[in-house]
């Protein structure tokens, strides 16, 4: 799969403007009525959100908060031992609440000032070539949902602690925020859908579970990475390849287990040199080009 934003639990509006979210027999929420209701209702205010509104607010239950308390709390002392110091920057100017789940109007209320990046209530499923484009804009979808409470160190499918925990917190960087919208112009930027997975894929092994080095220790600033209590304990014994775009753009990835394949920068200023550079000057051609020179290498290998 080849989508950051292709949920697990699609989304269905019945004739009757009924909204259900189809969670899957495996997902822990399936048999709780009281959890999939509040899945529905949720998915049903980011549909009825229209652009330049403001983000409809989620009457989160006491039980819901604790969820994120708990996860938060955990993944806060992983990410003093684990984080990039820039993703730990971000942390620190963002000051995100940790005795509730804010609300994404709050979220982009507290970032806009510091990077200019508001955040889109999604439902579930984003077409790839939204999902990425709005990044140029300063703007990124997200779910509003949280795992469920039986599981607060899992989840099947990204969930608000995944894009906010995991994502704000890079996005109030302004290095991370740079690479971010360098990767929506990208994405607009390519015709082609093969270029377009080619971009994302890049955005996957490096925004999503990217690693860098810091005094010689590899440190994670991929939200995917930072968002999960389990991940962020196994990163460092995964097979850690160099930085190398025709490689991540041409490798495939397994979404539902832990990424067992990782690139690293050498540094931040390795990361903008390399992939900032790609996403602000790559086109089809360039993509294209990339991909033939992988197969040839792979196929004289």
């Amino acid at each position: 799969m080849f989508e950051e934003a292709q949920y697990f639990a699609p989304v269905a509006t019945g004739e009757d403007g009924s909204v259900v979210v189809q969670l899957a027999t495996s997902h822990p929420g399936f048999a709780d009525t009281a959890y999939r209701e509040r899945r529905n209702a949720i998915a049903a205010l980011a549909l009825k959100h229209k652009p330049g509104d403001p983000i409809p607010e989620v009457a989160y239950t006491e039980e819901e908060h604790q969820v994120w308390v708990v996860v938060a709390r955990e993944l806060a002392a992983k990410h003093r031992e684990y984080a990039a110091s820039e993703y730990l920057r971000g942390c620190e100017r963002l000051a995100l609440p940790t005795d509730r789940i804010p609300q994404l109007q709050e979220v982009g209320d507290l970032l806009e000032p510091l990077t200019g990046f508001r955040y889109l209530p999604a439902a579930g499923l984003v077409p790839l070539r939204d999902f990425y484009g709005v990044l140029a804009d300063g703007l990124f979808h997200s779910t509003q949902y949280i795992r469920h409470h039986s599981v607060p160190f899992y989840t099947p499918e990204p969930d608000v602690v995944h894009e906010v925990l995991g994502h704000a917190n890079a996005l109030a960087s302004d290095r991370f925020a740079r690479l971010y919208r360098l990767a929506g112009a990208a994405a607009r930027r390519v015709e082609t859908d093969e270029a377009l997975e080619f971009v994302s894929k890049v955005f996957w092994f490096t925004m999503e579970f990217g690693v860098l080095a810091e005094d010689g220790v590899d440190r994670a600033y991929g939200a995917g990475i930072l968002s999960s209590y389990g991940e962020i304990e196994e990163f460092r014994g995964m097979d850690i390849l160099p930085l190398d775009l025709t490689v991540m753009g041409t490798t495939g990835y397994d979404i539902t287990k832990y990424q067992d394949v990782l690139f690293r920068a050498e540094s931040m200023d390795h990361l903008e040199d390399v992939v900032g550079s790609f996403w602000d000057t790559c086109d089809d051609d360039v993509v294209a080009r990339m991909v033939a020179d992988g197969a040839t290498t792979k196929s004289s290998v």
